[in-house]
């Protein structure tokens, strides 16, 4: 693995023509491959639907709101790829081998030049099975935080242990995750900045965690100034934080970080895009905000959770999607997190 630090640049084709040259003719001849294969993976009942951002050469997918199952098919996140002359960049690749496969042929339809970077959000299932597509049938270099590297197969981690999540995929999302399907970690990792340069755009990299996970990540495409924001950033659905590594106090700061970039177009890792920066992280930043307010009041109370959660509104959010599978648990998750803030307010 190639690991990189802080504010290190990877050059474009042009600085690095003479590294690349293989990896051009790998893919040539993945391309090739790719126009006699029959898909790969087991087939989509609903194509994925692109859209592009407005003028720009810069494209997403959007995934339903839910939890991933059968019904949505796992496809639950957003991810999304930007055309240069020399390559394309593809950030996130959704959460089964066949959306990955999909994204990569919604890329063929627009360009034939080959892929370069994935870059990954973070290392959750919703964002990383699709990979395999790309590792399999391209010769990309897959990019993300250098925490990204904890995810793995035989270890435990604070968010979940990987081959458990892969061992429950195959059951609720067969035939998309079946035996075959594996994690696969980065080729190349960074710790806090770290920029790419390909085709004429400059694509900053930020590593905005702990924050939903431990390797949350953000990448700014300029100068179109587009930025794909992961999972920092979830417009209308009820995020996920029931996980040791979350971090709500710096989840707020990277929304904050996030206004401060002043993005002209924002990609969230669930819901919808916007324009408006402060409207896409005003849902995520609010819901954090009052869970933090309300479980913090009990802490600070040395009251019972149960009985804390019960006597809470939720009457906001409880009509909101995944409110059911996320919002307890979140809940106890950030309960426990401003006991531990109490307890070091009492130390002090």
């Amino acid at each position: 693995m190639r690991r990189c630090g802080p504010k290190v640049a990877w050059a474009g084709a042009k600085r690095v023509s003479a590294g690349f040259f293989p990896l051009l003719v790998l893919a040539w001849v993945g391309y090739a491959a790719l126009a006699a294969d029959s898909a790969p993976y087991a087939p989509l009942p609903h194509p994925l639907v692109v859209e592009q951002v407005p003028g720009e050469p810069i494209y997403y997918t959007l995934g339903s709101s839910g939890v991933p199952n059968h019904d949505n098919e796992g496809n639950t996140s957003n991810a999304g790829f930007i055309v240069t002359a020399d390559g394309v960049v593809v950030f996130d690749a959704l959460g089964t081998p066949s959306l990955g496969w999909n994204l990569l042929q919604a890329i063929r339809k627009v360009t034939h030049e080959p892929v370069r970077y994935n870059v990954v959000s973070h290392y959750h299932a919703d964002h990383i099975y699709g990979l395999q597509a790309f590792k399999d049938h391209t010769s990309s270099l897959i990019v993300a935080q250098e925490r990204a590297t904890e995810y793995r197969e035989d270890e435990e981690t604070s968010g979940e242990r990987a081959v458990q999540r892969l061992d429950q995929r195959r059951q609720a999302l067969a035939p998309w995750v079946d035996a075959a399907t594996r994690v696969v970690p980065p080729d190349i990792t960074f710790t806090q900045q770290a920029t790419l340069y390909l085709g004429g755009k400059r694509f900053e990299l930020i590593y905005a965690g702990p924050a939903h996970s431990a390797s949350d990540s953000m990448m700014m495409v300029e100068p179109d100034r587009v930025l794909f924001a992961g999972d920092v950033v979830q417009n209308g659905r009820i995020p996920f934080m029931n996980a040791d590594d979350v971090d709500t106090a710096n989840w707020l700061r990277s929304l904050d970080k996030v206004e401060k970039l002043d993005p002209k177009f924002i990609i969230p890792g669930h819901g919808r895009p916007s324009s408006d920066a402060k409207d896409a992280i005003a849902f995520t930043r609010d819901y954090i905000t009052y869970v933090r307010a309300a479980m913090g009041t009990a802490a600070a109370d040395w009251a019972d959770f149960n009985a804390a959660y019960a006597q809470t509104d939720w009457s906001k959010y409880k009509n909101m999607p995944a409110f059911d599978a996320n919002n307890r648990g979140n809940a106890y998750r950030i309960f426990l997190e401003m006991e531990r803030s109490e307890f070091k307010t009492q130390n002090q």
